[in-house]
């Protein structure tokens, strides 16, 4: 393509639709219509001159025409609470769902990892040896150590707003770091994986381990499935770097991050019921069933959650991106 003559050729075109975009609200019925129709053709022209031949001069000038046609074009728009709604309803199940062959695996993979993890260590005095002192392990393992009474070291409000904290980023790094090769992903689950193999070994040991399992599971579920959901989401969006499929990569990194940034949003709702759990009823006095059962129903109402709401509006065509609408247009690229 050769640029001068390209511009030479269009620049009447662009002049115009930034005469029509400086009249604003003053505009005819005719000029309406001659905005969208130039504000297309300025999009297919910054396309080809993306492609094609990028200028910084000439691409910015486009870009910046683009982008205020397109805002007049679609009119500006709030968030409402109707949005908020289709995003619960809709658009986090959506694309928790669609993502499930990737944290289903992922979770199977840590909890079997763990298990693992929990009976080496449990059944290798050795290995228990290097963790710690004797006596460093007998205060954490022993009634009353330190295993049990982290979830009433502190006034349950406090500790539960803590703990939805450190979750919440923890899941924040997962779905943000994926597009680095989902390498930063696997640390951050090995960490996890290991820390909980480590508690079941050394409470296992001590006989103990019933105790632990009461302790950890009535918000852990719930915990652990976020966790899991956002891992599996960021190691999805790694890989859609080194395959972005039928989609240019730049388009497919787009969309999937896109998803990713609502989806760390919803994570942190649910993160924030866990917490809730974590504070408040994890130490409660209840017996050790009633708490489990607790966190089997906070987590089988989020599987209940995911599969049917978000399974009815996947099949409806729902993602988790943004709609159509509000995206940038993905325009032919060929002269």
């Amino acid at each position: 393509m050769d640029l001068d003559v390209f511009v030479t050729a269009h620049r009447a075109e662009w002049d115009r639709l930034e005469h029509l975009l400086k009249r604003g609200r003053k505009l005819t019925g005719e000029e309406a219509d001659e905005l969208v129709a130039l504000y297309q053709r300025a999009a297919t022209h910054l396309s080809l001159l993306q492609s094609a031949a990028p200028d910084p001069r000439v691409t910015g000038r486009l870009t910046s025409l683009v982008a205020r046609a397109r805002s007049v074009v679609t009119g500006a728009r709030k968030a409402t609470w109707r949005d908020a709604t289709r995003f619960l309803t809709e658009g986090f199940p959506a694309a928790v769902y669609r993502s499930r062959h990737w944290w289903i695996p992922t979770a199977v993979l840590c909890t079997l990892m763990a298990a693992l993890i929990g009976w080496w260590t449990g059944a290798h005095p050795e290995v228990q040896a290097s963790l710690g002192a004797p006596d460093d392990l007998r205060r954490m393992t022993m009634p009353g150590g330190e295993y049990e009474t982290y979830y009433s070291s502190h006034p349950a409000g406090s500790f539960a707003a803590q703990v939805w904290t450190n979750n919440a980023r923890a899941a924040a790094l997962c779905l943000v770091l994926g597009a680095f090769l989902g390498l930063p992903v696997l640390w951050i689950l090995f960490v996890n994986v290991v820390n909980l193999g480590v508690g079941i070994g050394l409470m296992s040991s001590a006989g103990r381990l019933d105790v632990f399992l009461g302790l950890v599971l009535p918000h852990g579920l719930l915990e652990l499935t976020a966790v899991f959901v956002a891992a599996g989401t960021g190691l999805r969006l790694g890989w859609t770097v080194v395959d972005p499929g039928p989609r240019t990569r730049r388009a497919a990194l787009a969309e999937q991050g896109r998803a990713a940034i609502g989806m760390a949003v919803g994570l942190a709702l649910v993160l924030f019921v866990s917490g809730i759990i974590e504070g408040f009823v994890t130490p409660s006095g209840l017996s050790t069933w009633s708490r489990i059962t607790v966190g089997v129903v906070a987590e089988l109402t989020f599987l209940a959650y995911v599969y049917v709401l978000g399974g009815r509006a996947s099949r409806a065509g729902a993602s988790g991106d943004i709609g159509r609408d509000e995206r940038s247009a993905e325009l032919p690229s060929a002269a």
